[in-house]
């Protein structure tokens, strides 16, 4: 073998090295991006029926507790399918991590569902971060989107259009003819990508606190999406309740209103009364927080 040659290999072997040590290092800082998301839903407070640091809100069968041992559980999922995304998987493979992530979930929480839809909006996330790094693509929102439904467009929604066990958010759907996280998917997540993102950025805009634009995020998703928690757990009437809350919320200028701590607390109590808990629009709350934090890595 000719010198040049072998430097050659050198070379390659070198940049082989730094590729895959690139690829590591940002798979661990997505997956530490998601799980300080679902943290970030975590304590926020007040919000509606949901559990908090402060209390359990609805849940008599789960606390702050039982959503740490969740997320501790579930972060080297998030590293996995953002490597998986990065090497280009089908979504079939994508797909299998989340199944073992939830097996993985619901061996920490003995069995309590706690982020069954956030493995699957923030797992989807994670692999698409991986995909557009892996390409060069910048992480705003709307380059995110359009990774995710150029790889997966068409094996999401089939993914759709597949009928598996039978699942609360496949009954409910069924049911009360509302559309689910698998419907999202196929969509490219407009709930979080339309909805959820512009109002995070509108209260951002307006000078609100981490805090208060998160509330308002989350009180719009509220008033706007066809929550399966909600549905499942209380019905038509429960998700009108909801939505009226969360309207009358945001028709009364959401955390730019001086007594918006007061008025979410009293939709708290309600919420609790009547056994109200809008999972669907927390998952979709933390997977904005993750699109915030993926999109402000990609401007370092």
């Amino acid at each position: 073998m000719q010198p040049g040659a072998t430097a050659g290999i050198f070379v390659d072997a070198v940049a082989s090295r730094a590729v895959r040590a690139t690829r590591a290092a940002f798979a661990r800082e997505v997956a530490r991006l998601a799980v300080r998301s679902l943290h970030a839903e975590l304590c926020l407070y007040p919000k509606p029926g949901l559990v908090s640091p402060v209390d359990s809100g609805s849940h008599d069968d789960m606390d702050a507790g039982t959503f740490m041992r969740s997320m501790f559980s579930l972060r080297h999922y998030f590293r996995k399918i953002c490597l998986a995304g990065w090497d280009d998987a089908p979504f079939a493979q994508l797909k299998q991590l989340g199944i073992a992530a939830e097996k993985a979930m619901l061996k920490a929480t003995r069995g309590i569902n706690t982020h069954r839809g956030a493995i699957f909006s923030l797992g989807l996330l994670c692999a698409t971060a991986g995909r557009a790094c892996a390409q060069g693509t910048p992480m705003t929102p709307a380059a995110l989107r359009a990774a995710m439904l150029i790889r997966w467009g068409e094996e999401l929604a089939a993914h759709a259009g597949c009928a598996t066990a039978p699942s609360n958010g496949l009954r409910v759907a069924a049911r009360y003819a509302v559309s689910g996280a698998r419907e999202e998917g196929a969509l490219g997540l407009p709930s979080l990508f339309e909805i959820g993102i512009p109002a995070l950025l509108a209260s951002r805009a307006r000078g609100a606190t981490v805090t208060e634009e998160r509330v308002d995020t989350l009180y719009t998703l509220m008033a706007h999406i066809s929550d399966s928690n909600v549905y499942h757990r209380a019905g038509p009437r429960g998700a009108q309740i909801v939505r009226e809350h969360a309207e009358r919320f945001l028709a009364r200028g959401g955390t730019a209103n001086i007594h918006w701590h007061a008025e979410a607390l009293h939709s708290h109590q309600v919420f609790m009364q009547h056994r109200l808990s809008p999972g669907g629009a927390a998952d979709l709350l933390a997977a904005c927080c993750l699109v915030q934090s993926l999109a402000a890595m990609g401007d370092k």
